[in-house]
């Protein structure tokens, strides 16, 4: 039957229309045509075709190929014409569609020369019974995903799956389709995800597969059979809590079977000491990043679980800033990280100064000027918590800056300097003084001498200027300096110092004349009063007066009073800064 070929094929068909004769003197038309339609696999269906009046030959076209002429469709036996040939009457029966029935047909009158508008057959297919791999029972480990995979195959067209579970539809399925062979037929899988805390125990999930052959669908079903490992809790008291205080982790399981042992670490190292549910520690600043965990073991497994603690701690440096040496006109960027609990603020500001440059950790200085050069100071404060700073230095590459008085005095007639302060970074290559026509960077030429001096806060450059005269005191002086960055001026002019009066000069001379005299007199003094002591012991022991006489003399510098007797001589020296003193007693 129907693996038959078509008797009349496109070839036949033509020569038969050129060897029949047309009907004359009547124009036919169709009153019904076939229309297009759908038909579930299995079903009856019927193609109408009619034409009134006409009693001659009409044929029935398939996909191109003729299925017979007239009511012969012997080759075709689950196909019949059907109708009142009377009443031009032609229909197409198909006993029991299936699969190969899905065409185009199209009904022919012969003799009048008209075909019908062409129909499409849609033959339907339900899908086999759905299939849940692994089921209808699927074993899961606790805390383990559930990825479930349905298959419904061989529809037409492809069928629809969902998911099912307590009669809600589950969300988040994936799905491919895959062709077959025949080109008509599809199959469908679909996938589903999903997640731990979403599975139960003894929990029934359907697939549901559907489409247009069978509206109301097959569905398949599995049930969830969880096996697991400890169910585990961690908490932490007190939280928040300051550095340096105790605090209480409690670890609780659920298990079957039950729990065989507890295992205590921190960043991954065993806490030795714990064994229980319960481990009590002080803490301190490395449990609010370093957690601490808690594993818990029973025969199908363990599970572990972690916790921080919410520590509250003062700002500990995580990034150490770094010092700079920029260019003139770069930018400057310092990066300074802070941790604490709570928030931290960061202040950046210049040593010295009361304004905050930034408030993030990264302070930029955009395009850097000599000035900019300095110490800047990263501080970071946890409100009633504790403060911490960390200082850098920024130093900047550019010309030499020259910071001296303009104005210099010195004293006719004496040695007199010059002096020129230089910051410069990188230090200045070429020093040099000016005046007239004169030029000189160092050494001695007639009465000027340069020197130069290195300190931390600079360079310092001295000309020494002797004997000065008048004309020292008309002349402009430059002192320039230069490095790789560029040069700088300074012009400097030499005042004349006044000289101190001579009335103050006389009334010190007098004050220090008559202070040396009075020191002078006390000295005469006591060693004439101690002389005459000495020899009024003598003079009482022979029993006769002595006539005593004293001269006063001053023979050398001295250093100190000295006194020594020479025979009949008392001697006393006063020995000082650059005056001697004799007294000799006779």
């Amino acid at each position: 039957g129907r693996t038959k070929k078509p008797l009349f094929t496109p070839q036949i068909l033509h020569l038969s229309l050129h060897c029949l004769r047309r009907l004359p003197g009547q124009v036919y038309s169709f009153s019904q045509q076939p229309q297009d339609q759908a038909v579930v696999s299995g079903q009856p269906v019927t193609l109408l075709c009619a034409i009134p009046e006409y009693d001659g030959f009409v044929l029935w076209i398939k996909d191109g190929l003729a299925l017979g002429v007239g009511r012969d469709l012997s080759s075709y036996p689950q196909y019949l014409v059907v109708g009142n040939h009377l009443s031009g009457e032609h229909h197409l029966k198909i006993l029991r569609a299936e699969l190969q029935d899905d065409a185009v047909y199209e009904c022919q009158a012969i003799q009048a020369a008209i075909r019908s508008r062409p129909a499409r057959l849609t033959v339907l297919v339900p899908p086999d019974d759905p299939v849940i791999l692994g089921g209808p029972v699927i074993s899961l480990r606790a805390g383990d995903p559930l990825n479930l995979t349905c298959h419904a195959d061989n529809a037409k067209p492809a069928a629809s799956i969902i998911w099912l579970r307590k009669g809600e539809v589950i969300n988040g399925a994936t799905y491919s389709k895959t062709l077959l062979r025949d080109g008509k037929r599809e199959s469908i899988v679909s996938t589903l995800f999903i997640s731990p805390g979403d599975v139960e125990n003894g929990q029934s999930i359907v697939c549901r597969a559907t489409n247009k052959a069978i509206p109301g669908g097959k569905e398949t079903s599995v049930t969830i059979d969880i096996q697991h490992p400890p169910l585990v809790n961690l908490s932490v008291e007190p939280q928040p809590v300051l550095e340096d205080n105790v605090v209480t982790f409690h670890c609780s399981a659920k298990a079957n079977p039950a729990v065989t042992q507890y295992r205590w670490a921190k960043r991954g190292q065993i806490i030795k000491e714990a064994s229980g549910e319960v481990y009590r520690t002080t803490v301190d600043y490395t449990y609010f990043s370093e957690p601490v965990s808690c594993e818990v073991t029973n025969a199908l497994g363990s599970t572990n679980i972690s916790r921080t603690v919410d520590v509250y701690f003062g700002p500990r440096m995580t990034t150490e800033p770094q010092s700079l040496l920029v260019d003139l006109g770069s930018d400057a960027v310092f990066s300074c990280a802070w941790t604490g609990n709570p928030s931290l603020t960061i202040v950046w500001m210049k040593r010295g100064s009361g304004v905050v440059l930034s408030n993030e950790k990264t302070l930029t200085l955009k395009t850097v000027r000599q000035e900019d050069a300095g110490k800047y100071v990263c501080r970071a404060v946890v409100p009633r918590v504790g403060a911490g700073e960390r200082e850098v230095t920024l130093t900047v590459n550019g010309p030499p800056i020259i910071s001296s008085t303009q104005t210099q005095h010195a004293l006719h007639g004496e040695k007199g300097q010059i002096k020129c302060f230089i910051r410069s970074t990188p230090p200045p290559d070429r020093i040099a003084w000016s005046w007239k026509e004169n030029v000189l960077e160092s050494g001695t030429s007639g009465r000027y001498t340069v020197e130069t001096v290195s300190t931390e806060e600079g360079v310092i450059s001295t000309l020494t200027i002797s004997n000065i005269v008048r004309a020292d005191f008309q002349t402009i002086y430059n002192c320039t300096a230069w490095n790789s960055f560029g040069s700088d001026t300074e012009i400097i002019r030499l005042k004349e110092q006044e000289s101190v009066p001579m009335a103050v000069i006389i009334g010190v001379a007098v004050g220090a004349g008559v202070a040396f005299l009075v020191l002078l007199a006390t000295i005469v003094a006591f060693c004439c009063a101690r002389s005459q002591r000495s020899t009024g012991g003598r003079a009482g022991s022979s029993g006769r007066g002595t006539e005593k006489k004293a001269r006063l003399r001053l023979p050398r510098r001295a250093s100190k009073l000295e006194c020594n007797e020479q025979g009949p001589y008392q001697r006393c020296q006063l020995l000082g800064q650059g005056w001697g003193l004799m007294c000799l007693f006779t």
